[in-house]
């Protein structure tokens, strides 16, 4: 507009038109390139008055744009980093590969306090987009795991690339934290007793795994898809769960007999796994329920929420 109204009023060329529209907006307060008659000084003033303060806003738009973006990654950052200070009895889910993010998955659907740890900054920023508490960092380094607050953590997933790593990280975690119940992937076979040697509880070799269900699926069809309705989201509100019987249940010494379980609260008790870590498997009605033993139970979300409070302090 600065450049057309030079033209018009006064007749200056579209170089000079542009120059002088420029040095105007900008108040560089060079001198006017030609005299400006008196309708022009009048156009000039308008142009200062318009131009100068649509430029002043547009700067201040932008840097209040990058001073809150700046501002809004800092109090993120800090917000998650008091998220991660307050876990405890959490899981650690180091790596958000293929395997890691799997696992994410089904602790976010669970509703398990977790968190993910990748050496990647973008697979980190991924994670923090998908709803979860996440940090880049190298999980093999005592450090990294401390800021996870390995040392307060119920669990850990060890996900990374390489068996070596993974080694090295179940080693790490169980110095800091010896309780800590660890679940490692192995790619190849003999990393697994490895792994197991140094702490991990349970080691899963994802390509034996994946060999084992696709000969299941075709050799057991029937079976394959009972375990797929119950360990994945099928769209049945079907799932198999363990509970554990507190010591101060009423139902501890009684038998499944006597609580009726599956009468009255829908829900089949496929096995007992006892405080000593025997597993009985299809426990006979006579089965007595003792403080500390954990149920393997199949039922619905809401019937299985109810086992769950009696065994935890209600009378049957």
């Amino acid at each position: 507009m600065g450049t057309a109204g030079f033209i018009l009023i006064d007749n200056y060329s579209p170089f000079d038109a542009f120059y002088m529209a420029l040095i105007t907006i900008t108040t560089v307060g060079y001198a006017e390139l030609h005299p400006l008659s008196p309708a022009g000084r009048v156009f000039n003033s308008l142009l200062i008055l318009c131009g100068v303060t649509t430029a002043f806003f547009a700067i201040g738009v932008l840097t209040q744009a990058v001073v809150e973006m700046e501002l809004g990654e800092v109090i993120s950052k800090r917000r998650a980093k008091r998220m991660i200070e307050k876990l405890k009895d959490h899981y650690v889910v180091c790596g958000y590969g293929r395997v890691g993010r799997g696992a994410a998955t089904e602790l976010q659907a669970a509703g398990a306090p977790f968190l993910i740890v990748d050496r990647d900054p973008e697979k980190a920023d991924r994670a923090l987009r998908a709803g979860m508490l996440a940090i880049a960092g190298d999980c093999t380094r005592d450090e990294t795991l401390k800021e996870a607050g390995v040392e307060r953590a119920k669990g850990l997933v060890a996900a990374l690339e390489t068996d070596a790593d993974n080694l090295y990280l179940v080693l790490s975690a169980k110095a800091m934290n010896p309780a800590v119940h660890v679940a490692a992937r192995a790619s190849e076979e003999e990393s697994e007793e490895k792994l197991r040697r140094v702490g991990a509880e349970v080691v899963f070799t994802p390509y034996s795994i994946t060999g084992h269900r696709l000969a299941m699926a075709l050799l057991r069809p029937g079976v394959f898809e009972f375990m797929q309705a119950t360990t994945r989201d099928m769209g049945l509100d079907v799932s198999i769960e363990e509970l554990k019987v507190a010591e101060a249940s009423g139902i501890v010494s009684k038998s499944l007999r006597e609580l009726q379980i599956r009468r009255e609260l829908g829900v089949i008790v496929l096995a007992i796994r006892k405080a000593d870590g025997q597993m009985l498997f299809n426990p006979p009605a006579e089965a007595e329920l003792k403080g500390g033993d954990t149920l393997i139970a199949m039922g619905e979300a809401e019937n299985l929420k109810r086992l769950a409070e009696v065994l935890q302090g209600g009378d049957a």
